[in-house]
């Protein structure tokens, strides 16, 4: 993949920067892999809303090409690696299936196809008479915990009519995390690394508890129980208003920043084989050595995380929902 130079060009010609953000961003192409300086790719299709719909390969804009009228910008350019007019540089409306938008339908596939499955075993058998087993026996033991444990404790009372949505995103973003981390195809898809996917599912969350929030919810917000004067300036209402935003927003940013500092730890350690190429073979054997096997350490440890965000996720956002549903003091007396 990478040919032999002297010491000075060899170090050089490996671009570190391209190499971490070109595995963690998105492309109109899926890289699967190079064999003897031959790139093994999927080109994706290219949808384009501009005077009409123009549907294109991707391949048909490889190496700066021009097709239709449309390039993809370069590094360095204003919207780069995006599609943009070839005659001004301005961006079209895009809504091509670029590698995360393909990532995410097939995780999405497979987080339907795992609920079905599940739900077929129980069609079929009798859980009074037979233990599940199969992909059953794997999935009941983890809904039923986040449900009792998490979903019930947080929620309250009323926790049935959210557990739909809530166990939805606990699979969702797992299934996500662990396909981000499994380095073939299929996966590899830096999906919960994407800010606009967590900023999605953080506002799925801000919509529940402020459309379903009952109202002693909204009369803590804009009436609080405090002194008079906090209320009429008004300080403790824009505090709580402030409050509605910040939630849904802390749970785009840990999401986001977690995934995507994992993914470029992992990457960072494998870019120390590349970088020290030129340095001889022992020094190189050596570090390689030591980077394949915290790389490894890395990859279970990204394992536990992917479980532990999906967990965040859903606890917090089973806590934002029980907020919404106080009740008032001389009906919890």
């Amino acid at each position: 993949m990478f040919p032999k130079l002297s010491q000075a060009s060899e170090t050089s010609s490996f671009d570190v920067t391209n190499f971490i953000f070109g595995h963690i961003g998105d492309s109109y192409e899926w890289h699967i892999t190079s064999i003897k300086e031959r790139e093994i790719i999927i080109p994706l299709p290219c949808i384009i809303i501009d005077r009409g719909v123009h549907c294109f390969s991707s391949a048909r804009l490889e190496h700066g090409c021009e097709y239709m009228g449309y390039r993809i910008a370069a590094p360095g350019e204003p919207h780069e690696n995006k599609i943009v007019r070839a005659s001004d540089g301005s961006r079209p409306l895009d809504i091509s299936i670029t590698k995360n938008v393909l990532g995410l339908i097939i995780d999405s596939v497979i987080l339907v196809l795992l609920i079905l499955l599940c739900a077929r075993w129980y069609r079929r058998h009798d859980v009074l008479k037979e233990a599940p087993r199969g992909l059953a026996g794997l999935l009941e033991p983890i809904i039923v915990a986040i449900e009792q444990d998490v979903i019930k404790d947080a929620v309250g009372p009323e926790y049935r009519k959210y557990s739909p949505y809530l166990l939805t995103a606990f699979f969702f973003i797992l299934i996500n995390n662990l396909m981000g981390i499994f380095p073939v195809f299929p996966g590899g898809a830096n999906i919960t690394g994407n800010i606009a996917v967590t900023l999605v599912m953080a506002l799925f969350t801000f919509f529940i508890v402020n459309i379903f929030g009952n109202k002693h919810y909204w009369k803590e917000i804009l009436w609080p129980d405090v002194p008079l004067f906090l209320k009429a300036i008004p300080i403790m209402p824009v505090i709580e208003i402030l409050g509605m935003f910040t939630k849904p927003f802390s749970l785009m940013i840990r999401l986001f920043a977690n995934m995507l500092a994992g993914h470029i730890m992992l990457l960072s350690v494998i870019a120390l084989i590349f970088l020290t190429a030129a340095m001889g073979p022992v020094l190189n054997g050596s570090l390689s050595f030591v980077a394949v096997l915290f790389g490894i350490f890395l990859d279970c440890l990204e394992l536990l995380v992917a479980f532990i965000q999906a967990y965040v996720f859903t606890m917090l956002s089973s806590v934002f929902i029980g907020l919404a549903h106080p009740q008032a003091e001389h009906e919890t007396n």
